[in-house]
């Protein structure tokens, strides 16, 4: 895949790069190795100093990297410029409490008598440099999502970003720069997939992240398995919206359409499964479908689209084979299930819900990266449960209902990294992120976030 920008809007290539050569990935490398050296030791109120300078300069700069954004994967542009928004709070949150995050534990004295010690501490040291191979449908969430607590732990960075938001992967790198952060601290690498095994094998690499699909997920696991390199996998997800009888329907319905659409359907969070109990089902199902028919399609940069085109031809492509199948296998469109005949340039596909949908089809398998929601008739719980989970991912989901003894029910019984009561999942840099099963593992955001490229170290004081 070459590596350009191309509004999804127009199909339009608007500028390309060249890919960096095996001399500039080593200098970067060798830059990465030699900041972390320095960075380690630096104070967190002297980390904090510069992420917080990076969140003023995304704020100042917000409207601009909006429009960059929403020109190379198509975003509507308020979407983008909320997301600029969202990553600044995430660093000026980290950078206000890392260091309580951080600070060193001490285990209970009973517990340090009965080891034959004198004092133990529990701290958190830096890894070192961790290597960020990011996708494109949150091109910047999902980079300070992991850089901010990352840097704020005293590690450094090396982005290897999607190669469809090359621009939006250049401006990370020098927005840190522009913060003050030393040569080295973070850095983009404008490299292909193929190049990413040799940069993860180096011996200078210590860690590496990823969101993205399943099959990049298996690559870099395996690669890193194989070096006995710590990994955080966050992947693909199918998220159940769950609604029962007590449910407010309306409340219900609008959040949903939300859920499903939310960054033109391609969110790993974004709810796809829509599981209804019988007795209200025909009710949510009209409503729900009738909301989606009335969204507005269209151009991203324009304040009344409400949906904008997918990121590439291919994840159109891809997502069309699997409407097509359920169609095929009988299931039947509620609305959408097509292109939008008036938009005949750029990578769009209308707003759509399918009803009838069984196992058989592939769709009820596999992710639906698009504005494509998938309905489910459940008798009860137990069964709302039982087509919840039968999905090989597990990221997060939604549940409608006000019956305490329900909600104690999906708690429990979900396979899931998040349940969401009567509301509408989604990410804060106060709680834990990521899931279970082939959604990945490892955790992003909060404490644990912060944590998982720490070396925790034990550290025990004998009698003097």
């Amino acid at each position: 895949m070459p590596i350009a920008t191309v509004d999804p809007a127009t199909g339009e290539t608007l500028k390309t790069f060249d890919p960096m050569g095996p001399e500039e990935v080593e200098r970067r490398l060798a830059a990465a190795h030699a900041a972390f050296r320095r960075h380690r030791v630096t104070d967190f109120a002297e980390r904090a100093r510069l992420l917080h300078r990076a969140a003023d300069l995304l704020d100042e700069d917000r409207d601009d990297i909006a429009r960059t954004m929403t020109t190379e994967m198509g975003k509507p542009l308020a979407a983008a410029r909320a997301e600029a928004a969202k990553c600044a709070k995430a660093m000026h949150w980290y950078a206000d409490r890392a260091e309580a995050l951080l600070a060193d534990e001490r285990p209970a004295q009973s517990d340090v008598q009965d080891s034959g010690g004198r004092q133990v501490r529990v701290v958190y040291r830096p890894l070192g440099v961790v290597l960020a191979v990011m996708p494109w449908n949150f091109p910047l969430w999902q980079v300070v999502r992991f850089a901010a607590p990352a840097l704020m732990a005293g590690n450094t960075g090396l982005l290897k970003h999607a190669s469809n938001v090359p621009q939006t992967a250049l401006y990370l790198e020098d927005l840190f720069r522009r913060a003050g952060y030393p040569e080295g601290c973070f850095q983009t690498l404008l490299i292909g997939s193929g190049a990413v095994e040799a940069v993860l094998r180096d011996r200078r690499v210590a860690a590496a992240t990823l969101t993205g699909s399943e099959p990049a997920g298996r690559s870099v696991a395996a690669i890193a398995g194989d070096e006995i390199k710590k990994t955080v996998l966050e992947l693909g997800g199918s998220d159940p919206f769950v609604v029962m009888p007590s449910a407010d329907l309306e409340r219900a319905a609008r959040t949903a359409v939300t859920a499903r659409v939310q960054n033109n359907g391609q969110s790993c969070i974004a709810a796809k499964r829509f599981i209804v109990h019988t007795d209200v089902y025909d009710a949510f199902a009209a409503r729900f479908a009738e909301l989606m028919a009335a969204l507005t399609v269209g151009n991203p940069m324009d304040a009344s689209t409400d949906v904008g085109p997918l990121a590439t031809e291919q994840g159109r492509a891809d997502l069309e084979e699997l409407v097509d199948d359920a169609l095929e296998h009988g299931a039947v469109a509620l609305c959408g299930g097509k292109r939008p005949v008036a938009l005949a340039h750029g990578w769009y596909y209308e707003p759509t819900v399918l009803a009838g949908v069984t196992p058989r089809m592939r769709i009820h398998h596999e992710e639906a990266f698009g504005p494509v929601a998938t309905l489910y008739r459940v008798r009860d719980v137990d069964e709302a449960l039982d087509v919840a989970n039968d999905s090989p991912f597990g990221l997060s989901s939604n549940v409608w209902t006000r019956d305490e003894e329900e909600q104690h029910r999906f708690v429990r019984d979900m396979e899931a990294g998040g349940v969401f009561f009567n509301g509408m999942t989604a990410s804060h840099p106060a709680f834990p992120f990521g899931g279970v099963k082939r959604s990945g593992y490892g955790r992003e955001l909060s404490e644990h976030g912060i944590r998982e490229f720490c070396n925790i170290t034990t550290v025990w004081y004998g009698a003097v």
